[in-house]
């Protein structure tokens, strides 16, 4: 496994027990709305930020695409 499948994995289970959710909801959300590549490429950034800026962003980018 990539580093940065490793990663996106981590992020998507630690995100989603932020959310008070499971991880195969948000990434079902996040196909919907054509966000898990975007998400996953984000890795440069994610992996070097504290997870919280993740989430921000990630929370952002949802309320941001699923109005549209």
């Amino acid at each position: 496994m990539s580093e940065e499948m490793f990663f996106f994995t981590f992020l998507m289970e630690h995100y989603a027990r932020y959310k008070g959710t499971t991880a195969d909801k948000v990434l079902r959300q996040l196909d919907e709305l054509n966000l898990t590549d975007y998400v996953f490429n984000m890795y440069e950034m994610y992996h070097v930020e504290a997870l919280t800026n993740a989430y921000a962003d990630i929370d952002r980018l949802i309320e941001k695409n699923g109005k549209n």
